[in-house]
């Protein structure tokens, strides 16, 4: 019911909003002598922040069409390299580099946000590596008949894509892949995979949720599997793909995050109006960057939302040592020996706390203390453990000179 009232709330806003576009075009238009004042910008600034306000964001463009590397700019393209009905990876192929360049794939969270929220890791690590993606289905455009997707579905894709990838490529995961990616590589290391990857780096991963929880975590351990049904779970409407599908909305999981930080969200668009006003147009593009990222949400299936709570924040089975994937096999992070294991963590993060992805290293018993490295960025909050000027100038060149002395000792 809620996700049809928020369909139908849009199109309430449609006569509203061609009212306010209108206005827009009146106050702003070089035609009116009154263009200039005051109360003219104003006006056409007000309109602006409501349309914004009330739009429809959906899913971004990757807008990555060129490197740098060497001083010299190269054309980048982004190209499905691999696709299923829940995931296509990306693959950010780039003119005129030399070959051999190592193979790196971003594994982003299946979470609210579109695999987008990362396009800054991936330029980040377009100058060295050859980049990969994993770029995961919005669950309301999945027609029924694609089936179910779930946590052990999640880990198929992971451990699908790494075998076409093959052996010697390097897996960063960010946020919520952590437990699945360390699951899959340990399911691939027990059966003596051929193409287990040379490295994996976990940033800002909830491998342990119960360390130094944080209030994401804390409702996830207070509140019932029944509870995060009945208030989180809605039936997507038609005229969706996905219509009678039941989703996890992006939209409650972006509301939960706004309400987290609301007076900081409320000072953003209240800035982006006095930048309008000012005709400071840098800043007030700034934000539309921003949000129009930000704003931009994907729903989860119910059963993958679900599992997620129970098996990772609830009951923390992969940290136990009590996964069992599909309800056949034990998941034992230790079968792994040869894969080089990195940890990185934000000093401020308020989603995972400190100690959550460090948990790693507890659990991969048997990866020497030569193929491993944990670093905890000072001065950053989640987001800055994956994007940001400080995730390009301290944590890059610290995760690639890592992957280069794994190599080496490999040798």
């Amino acid at each position: 019911m809620l996700y049809s009232l928020v369909e139908m709330n849009k199109a309430a806003m449609a006569p509203f909003r061609l009212q306010v576009k209108a206005a827009n075009t009146l106050w702003s238009s070089q035609a009116n002598p009154l263009r200039e004042t005051q109360f003219a910008r104003s006006m056409s600034a007000a309109s602006k922040v409501f349309e914004r306000a009330t739009r429809y964001y959906g899913k971004p463009d990757w807008q990555i069409t060129e490197t740098e590397i060497d001083g010299k700019t190269h054309t980048v393209t982004p190209m499905t390299a691999w696709a299923s009905p829940w995931c296509q990876l990306v693959h950010f192929e780039t003119e005129g580099v030399e070959p051999g360049r190592p193979d790196l794939m971003i594994v982003a969270p299946l979470s609210g946000h579109y695999a987008t929220l990362l396009r800054g890791t991936v330029e980040a690590f377009l100058p060295t590596h050859n980049v990969y993606i994993t770029d995961w289905t919005d669950a309301r455009t999945a027609p029924i008949w694609f089936g179910r997707f779930d946590l052990d579905d999640y880990i198929d894709h992971i451990r699908d894509m790494l075998e076409f990838l093959g052996a010697g490529a390097h897996v960063v995961a960010v946020c919520q892949p952590g437990p699945p990616v360390l699951a899959a590589i340990s399911m691939m290391a027990e059966d003596g995979s051929e193409n287990l990857p040379a490295t994996m780096t976990y940033m800002g991963s909830p491998i342990d949720a119960r360390r130094s929880p944080t209030v994401p975590n804390k409702l996830s351990e207070e509140r019932s599997l029944d509870w995060f049904r009945s208030k989180m779970i809605h039936t997507v409407p038609p005229p969706w793909p996905g219509a009678f599908r039941r989703v996890y909305p992006g939209f409650i999981q972006l509301t939960s995050f706004m309400h987290m930080n609301w007076d900081r969200h409320v000072d953003a668009q209240h800035r982006f109006f006095e930048h309008l006003v000012e005709g400071d147009e840098d800043s007030a593009e700034k934000h539309r960057s921003f949000y129009d990222e930000y704003l931009s949400v994907l729903d989860l299936t119910e059963e993958f939302y679900i599992q997620t709570i129970e098996r990772v924040f609830q009951k923390a089975l992969l940290a136990r040592g009590e996964y069992r994937y599909r309800d056949e096999r034990i998941v034992k992070p230790a079968a792994i020996e040869s894969v080089g294991l990195m940890t990185v963590e934000g000093e401020l993060d308020d989603i995972s706390g400190i100690g959550q992805t460090q948990a790693a290293h507890d659990l991969c018993t048997r990866i020497p203390d030569k193929l491993k490295a944990d670093y905890i960025q000072p001065g950053v909050g989640h987001y800055g453990v994956f994007n940001g000027s400080r995730f390009r100038r301290e944590i890059v060149p610290r995760v690639t000179e890592f992957q280069k002395q794994v190599a080496g000792k490999k040798r």
